[in-house]
């Protein structure tokens, strides 16, 4: 037993949502409630750089976080929430540097008479700030990898000097375990980001040699805790013992503290189901277990998914279970009276070793391409990914994995907790889009636009420059610049960014079996019988980047005989359609997972008509409502696929089906 009881990690939800006021109501309530953390959910356009008014903006605004495209929002967002006492996370990438901006100017106007240095060094939290898992998994990137390296660079060396308490970046393997990351590729490919994050503040001349130790102290990770909790337990012991030796060996850290591992989780959502979805509670547990069991290893702060995210946005009741869940493990349970629980064992030991030894020899081969970033734009760790989730729902279709309620145990009661499925989950307020569309108008209108465009002037000439980019960046918020005209700014400099799809070289599922022979039969006779190969079109619109969907579905249809067109992420319905006539294609596959479908679907079938291919059948894919579904059939969309349809094959056997209904085929 410890000498005394450990103190427990810091509890957030993670939460925002339609508008500033509404998700500062939902904070304040939250606090109340036990929590001791924030963890801010930004919308997409927030997250890629746009303004509400931006035609990419359109049906994205408020869906799947908060919007704050200028200060003003980002006041209302914290209102009657003293900054300097708070410890607030941002899941934030591509716009970091603006985000942490307009963050620290709210705290000094939430302290008018503090010299604003000394307001700086009362903030504590963290921004996630990583863009290489970006380019292999979320999506969200703006910038090519050289200058996205730069930003985040600049962020750190800033922070260390002038926000000491912040961690500016979390260098996140959620993404990477979503995206189909084994533990050993997890392990190694965040550890392999987390090197090349830490080479570029070396280069750049801004930390001393002697103040480099804070550097690495400031460094944390962001981690998913799958539901096989003994193996993610020794991944997490695995990790605590790569990076210790990492900063020791690669950087001369000296000091065992700068060397801690120090990390923040939200468990596996990808493991949440829409079959049964009760079962995604025991599932929860699970994987909290797997980040808190071991002493030597636990989490520093830790945010859990609702039971219901896998059939729309939770409501606060739901996220209130998800906090109590973690309340009752940290104070009813004896886990914070004991030392490591797992010290000793033999078979603990013997897992550990296992990912560390794998680790280490994946960590190698991506150095010897040239590091991470030199991965990233060969396609060699997206690739490997793509690889690797096709392997897992390959499993999941042979019932080689099983998953309860899903591929096993599948009879089931009535279930009380969705029994009324649209009131199970909540919706984005339909007004939120007019609401930031009114707020930017207002924000413009009242501002000094000589200030604004002498700030944002001065911004790109410093990104020309080897200047830090954070001065600039504060001088642009407090003169009132806009989350879209920042990232315009950079834009124009520095360029923009497609990352490799992974789709071309990744290697199917072996064990789709007998079933995709006769699928592949099928696309074979109906193409002969329409004078050649079927086409398929697989298109994400708008501005989600949860492109594993997409993906699995593209490497799948291959592997039918399709030939497929799929071009990536975040494109408008417009170029969508200009795809679809160009490439002559029998049949538009759209996914969407960010709450866009009803906006930006009909977007896509207008377009089609307008092109004169209204006979072309259109599938959607994503977490879309029942209501929502029924409401796209009535559109015209030929089939609705959500969370709960598993089987690839039998997707593709249903498009065949969709294609042979369009063109008369018996």
């Amino acid at each position: 037993m410890s000498a005394e009881k450990d103190r427990p990690w810091v509890m957030r939800t993670y939460a925002g949502h339609s508008t500033a006021a509404a998700s500062n109501a939902l904070y304040r309530t939250n606090l109340a409630k036990g929590q001791t953390g924030l963890s801010v959910a930004f919308d997409l356009p927030t997250q890629t750089g746009y303004d509400p008014d931006s035609p990419l903006a359109r049906g994205e605004v408020g869906k799947v976080g908060v919007p704050v495209p200028h200060l003003g929002e980002m006041r209302r967002l914290f209102e009657d929430i003293p900054l300097t006492g708070m410890n607030t996370s941002m899941t934030i990438n591509a716009t970091a540097m603006w985000m942490l901006a307009l963050y620290q100017v709210a705290a000094e106007e939430q302290n008018p008479g503090m010299d604003p240095t000394e307001v700086a060094a009362q903030l504590a939290g963290t921004t996630q700030n990583d863009i290489v898992k970006e380019y292999l998994s979320r999506g969200t990137y703006v910038f090519p990898p050289e200058h996205s390296l730069r930003l985040i660079s600049d962020m750190i060396s800033y922070t260390v000097h002038q926000i000491p308490q912040w961690n500016p970046i979390n260098i996140c393997s959620y993404h990477l375990q979503e995206a189909g990351a084994t533990p050993t590729q997890e392990l190694a490919y965040s550890l392999c980001t987390a090197i090349a994050v830490l080479d570029a503040v070396r280069a750049s001349g801004q930390v001393s040699e002697a103040d480099f130790g804070a550097v690495v102290g400031r460094i944390s990770f962001f981690v998913n805790a799958g539901v096989r909790f003994i193996e993610e337990t020794c991944k997490m012991r695995a990790f605590v013992e790569l990076w210790d030796q990492i900063t020791r060996e690669r950087y001369g850290v000296e000091d065992p503290k700068m060397r801690r591992f120090r990390y923040g989780v939200q468990v596996n959502s990808l493991g949440l189901t829409e079959a049964q979805p009760e079962n995604n509670v025991q599932r929860i547990v699970l994987e909290m277990l797997g980040v808190t069991l071991s002493k030597n290893a636990r989490a520093r702060a830790v945010q859990l998914p609702a039971w219901n995210e896998a059939l729309g946005l939770p409501r606060p009741w739901d996220q209130q279970w998800s906090l109590r869940l973690q309340q009752v493990l940290a104070f009813e349970s004896d886990l914070l009276e004991y030392d490591d629980i797992f010290d000793g064992s033999r078979v603990i030991e013997a897992k550990v070793a296992e990912l560390v030894e794998g680790a280490r020899a994946e960590i190698d081969r991506v150095q010897a391409m040239g590091g991470a970033i030199a991965a990233v734009e060969s396609g060699y760790m997206k690739q490997a990914l793509v690889s690797a989730h096709a392997a897992r729902r390959g499993r999941i279709e042979s019932g080689e994995e099983k998953i309860v309620g899903v591929n096993i145990f599948q009879t089931t009661e009535p279930s009380p907790l969705t029994a009324d499925l649209d009131g199970a989950i909540m919706a984005a307020d339909p007004r939120a889009e007019q609401a930031a569309l009114d707020s930017v108008a207002a924000w413009k209108a009242a501002r000094d636009q000589r200030a604004v465009t002498a700030a944002l002037a001065q911004l790109a000439e410093d990104a020309k420059s080897e200047r830090n980019l954070m001065a600039a960046t504060l001088v642009a918020a407090r003169a009132g610049a806009t989350t879209g005209e920042w990232a315009g700014t950079l834009r124009e400099v520095f360029g923009e960014f497609r990352a490799p799809t992974g789709v071309a070289g990744a290697v199917g599922a072996a064990e789709a079996g007998t079933e995709l022979g006769a699928v592949r039969e099928r696309v074979k006779a109906t193409g002969e019988a329409l004078g050649g190969r079927l086409r398929l079109l697989v298109g994400k619109p708008g501005l989600d980047g949860h492109s594993n969907g997409a993906e699995q579905v593209a490497v799948r249809a291959r592997d039918a005989g399709f030939e497929v067109i799929y071009q990536g992420i975040r494109l408008t319905p417009e170029q969508i359609v200009a795809a679809a006539v160009a490439e002559d294609v029998h049949c538009v596959g759209l996914s969407i997972l960010s709450g866009s479908h009803m906006e930006l679907v009909p977007a896509v079938l207008e377009g089609l008509r307008a092109a004169g291919l209204d006979d072309v059948p259109v599938i959607v894919g994503g977490i879309i409502p029942d209501s929502d579904a029924r409401a796209l059939r009535e559109l015209g969309i030929a089939a609705v696929y959500t969370p709960k349809d598993f089987g690839l094959t039998e997707i593709m056997d249903g498009i065949v089906d969709v294609i042979r209904t369009a063109n008369g085929l018996s």
